[in-house]
């Protein structure tokens, strides 16, 4: 009856649809709210030491509490469920004591509300009633953001005896188990991010990655789960979740008829974590949203949070770059790089990036089977070095960057040879290697391997300063699982101490080098996640830059990172992965919506398509702004299977705002319906412009017409004549007048 009555009165927003129950309320217990524009989060602690999280929905005051327990609304579990004392059901938190005892008993001693640089901060300190442990347990609310977390602190506070953690979870969130549908999204190389969306049933799902360095591949870790029924992009009740780790996940959801609880945290399969006396383990931020306004109101959230906390130089325009891969693979010399970056420059671009290839003495690189590991310059290719590369590009008056690949090696270079100690390699057992037959993993749970990743970064801009981008790319996930450098008892630790590892790493190269730009590729996509992101300036989305497929990979990854932390490059056509023959106009609208670039050999285009690019290029310069900064709206989904896919950007007082619109389908007679704009003002009047018209003297119909926001958010605009071909596209801007 409890529980009936809850779900009605959640759906009445009487108590929010997020509202969360648990055990009856006592006359002890002190409920902390944190709070934002839209939403709070509150916790309720008691003086029998116990902690639960109350409520996660729309925001509510101090004064509100009370009605918690007036109305007999429970709570469900605690804040951080161990595993012992009460064995049954999935746990955060399961340890071996120094005696094999295999329980806990935390209660909670103190509870502080602190403020710092990044929002308000609660911190929950639990012991253990009898053993040496101490769990620290912290919720975050960040500044001007709408974005929660939650993370422990695991420490062994003993003298002596270790404690082996088995679980240890960063987050267990209780939600309401009203009609609840969940967003995921999966993929591998090529097809990133795709998403489905389906009812939740009961019984356990399962959201998990075991690749041990690209862990965005097979599955992202962010989702969504809605509370009102299949999720809409603009309206209902979602809640988005997003753990911020660059290794191995899990996030176990939990349902049944009456609840649903989500546990979520590094991976713990194969990976048991030692604690010796005074050690502490901490653990990733487990992010989460709420949001009333549908997925889109969850993405807006995460987009601004990851602009201002999620990435580096998150609120700095990107440059508009030409990369050498597609357009020469590893053929590059000093010649043709200087071609390039003088067409690059002719075109209105402001970055060339030197890809792979370019390194390499005993073991040249000319393919992915040599050379990685060997960081100094081909001078049979470049003869003047980067110094010369570096000289040519300030000779056309654009930026230079370029490609590395520190955390790998090739079995044929001087670095094996010379240190095979440094790789990641089973004893009595034959090497199992990776790209080109060849490629390993070095050992970055060691120390000096950690400093040689660093110095391959901090020689390169001590030589040349000039360097403005690295592309730091990860074409292995972790192999022959061994780590010369740890002992035997901590074998189980690689995945966990790997990334600690690298974190180190990125930590001086951004105490050193802060204004660098690096992208985090990953094979593609395969580190597009939280985990990383915040010492990297954007993601590299995929090595697939077929335009029609990377309006399907750009559509999932907006669901929780920004389209300035998004690279999209236009390529030739006939596309290299899937040979489809794209227009460059669509090709350009495509990548326009996230950080335009692109990925070709400008000498191989006609005289008509650099026209274009150099048209469309200024038209982004003009709307980058917007689009790197601006709050997105997704219009019409590609998932939808109809024949066109659209979205959408606005600044924050809606004055300028930018439209795409794609024709994915084509069929004869097919409608177009009229794309309604939800992310203008009703109130305003807005001026529209044909961005990117395929003949400059024959714009869309629409270009030059004035239209009240209230009928662009209402009745919408016709865009069938603009889409009336297959692979045809559009890009409007609107200027509030």
């Amino acid at each position: 009856m409890k529980q009936k009555l809850f779900q009605e009165l959640a759906r009445a927003g009487l108590l929010g649809a997020a509202a969360i129950m648990s055990l009856t309320a006592t006359a002890e217990n002190r409920t902390h709210v944190l709070s934002s524009d839209k939403t709070s989060l509150a916790v309720t602690t008691n003086d029998g030491g116990q902690a639960y999280f109350q409520y996660f929905g729309p925001t509510i005051k101090d004064t509100d509490i009370a009605g918690f327990f007036g109305v007999g609304s429970n709570f469900t579990g605690h804040t951080l469920p161990q595993f012992g004392l009460h064995s049954s059901g999935e746990k955060m938190l399961a340890v071996v004591m120094p005696d094999g005892t295999m329980s806990t008993d935390l209660v909670m001693e103190t509870m502080e509300r602190t403020t710092d640089e990044k929002g308000e901060l609660l911190t929950l300190v639990f012991k253990d009633k009898v053993y040496p442990l101490t769990v620290k347990q912290y919720v975050r609310k960040y500044a001007d953001s709408d974005v929660f977390s939650t993370w422990i602190d695991i420490t062994n506070t003993g003298k002596k005896g270790n404690i082996k953690l088995l679980n240890f979870a960063s987050a267990c969130i209780p939600v309401a188990r009203l009609d609840n549908w969940l967003t995921q999204f999966h993929g591998s190389w090529g097809c990133e991010t795709g998403m489905t969306e389906t009812e939740l049933p009961n019984g356990q799902t399962v959201i998990a990655d075991k690749a041990g360095l690209r862990n965005a591949f097979g599955t992202n870790p962010g989702f969504m789960i809605s509370l009102d029924g299949k999720p809409a992009e603009n309206r209902g009740e979602v809640l988005g979740f997003n753990l911020l780790w660059s290794g191995n996940y899990k996030t176990k959801i939990l349902a049944d008829n009456g609840s649903i609880d989500i546990i979520g945290g590094i991976n713990e399969d194969t990976s048991a974590i030692t604690l010796k006396p005074g050690e502490c383990l901490s653990t990733p931020e487990f992010a989460m949203v709420y949001s009333d306004e549908g997925k889109g109101g969850v993405s807006r959230a995460f987009h601004k949070w990851g602009r201002k906390y999620g990435m580096t130089h998150g609120d700095k325009l990107h440059d508009v770059l030409l990369n050498s891969w597609e357009g020469v693979y590893f053929d590059v010399n000093q010649e043709v790089m200087d071609q390039m970056m003088g067409d690059i420059a002719a075109l209105g671009g402001e970055l060339f990036v030197m890809d792979d290839g370019w390194f390499g003495d005993k073991h040249p690189r000319n393919g992915g089977s040599a050379g990685l590991g060997d960081w100094m310059v081909n001078k049979k290719k470049l003869p003047e070095g980067i110094k010369g590369l570096t000289e040519a590009a300030k000779k056309h008056g654009i930026k230079f960057g370029i490609w590395i690949e520190p955390e790998m090696a090739n079995t044929k270079s001087e670095l094996f040879e010379e240190h095979p100690d440094w790789v990641l390699s089973q004893k009595n057992r034959p090497l199992s290697c990776g790209r080109g037959d060849t490629q390993v993993v070095l050992d970055l749970c060691n120390p000096k391997v950690q400093d040689f990743v660093f110095d391959v970064t901090d020689n390169l801009m001590k030589e040349n300063p000039e360097i403005a981008y690295i592309k730091w790319d990860c074409n292995s996930d972790i192999m022959n699982y061994n780590s010369p450098y740890l002992p035997a008892e901590r074998q189980s630790e690689i995945y966990v101490r790997y990334h600690q590892g690298l974190h180190k790493v990125l930590d001086r190269i951004r105490a050193k080098y802060p204004d660098l730009v690096i992208q985090l590729c990953a094979s593609g996509g395969g580190r597009a996640d939280y985990g990383l992101l915040p010492w990297f300036d954007e993601f590299w989305t995929s090595d697939n830059t077929d335009a029609l497929q990377r309006i399907y990979i750009q559509w999932g990854d907006s669901h929780f990172y920004p389209a300035i932390a998004q690279a999209s490059h236009v390529s030739a056509s006939p596309n290299h992965q899937t040979r489809r023959e794209v227009p460059i106009k669509f090709r350009f609208d495509v990548a326009m919506s996230g950080r335009l670039g692109m990925e070709i050999q400008p000498k191989n285009m006609t005289d008509a398509e650099k026209e274009f690019a150099k048209r469309a290029i200024q038209a982004y310069k003009e709307i980058r702004p917007v689009v790197q900064f601006g709050n997105q709206y997704r219009l019409v989904s590609p998932y939808d299977k109809g024949p066109v896919a659209a979205l959408m950007y606005a600044d924050e007082k809606k004055d300028n705002v930018v439209v795409f619109a794609y024709r994915i389908e084509y069929l004869n007679g097919q409608n177009i319906p009229n794309l309604r704009l939800d992310g203008v003002d009703p109130d305003k009047n807005y001026r529209i412009h044909d961005l990117t018209p395929a003949d400059p003297k024959r714009p869309s119909r629409l270009d030059g017409k004035v239209v009240s926001g209230r009928i662009l958010k209402n009745a919408g605009i016709n865009i069938g004549s603009s889409l009336g071909r297959p692979f045809t596209s559009v890009a409007l801007s609107l200027t509030a007048e």
